[in-house]
């Protein structure tokens, strides 16, 4: 699955390790978390994210 990246502070979202700290399960791919989810490390939305190449 995808990284990917909040442009505004760097944060890299893995999804084999997901963001348990605020409900998302590791193995859950970028697309299928929730809209309002946020970055953990700043508070950027889903749309501040990029795809890691």
């Amino acid at each position: 699955m995808q990284k990917y990246e909040c442009v505004i502070c760097g944060y890299i979202y893995d999804p084999a390790e997901g963001d348990p700290d605020n409900g998302v399960d590791p193995g859950t791919a970028f697309a299928d978390i929730p809209d309002d989810w946020v970055c953990p490390l700043c508070g950027a939305g889903k749309e501040d994210f990029q795809e890691v190449e």
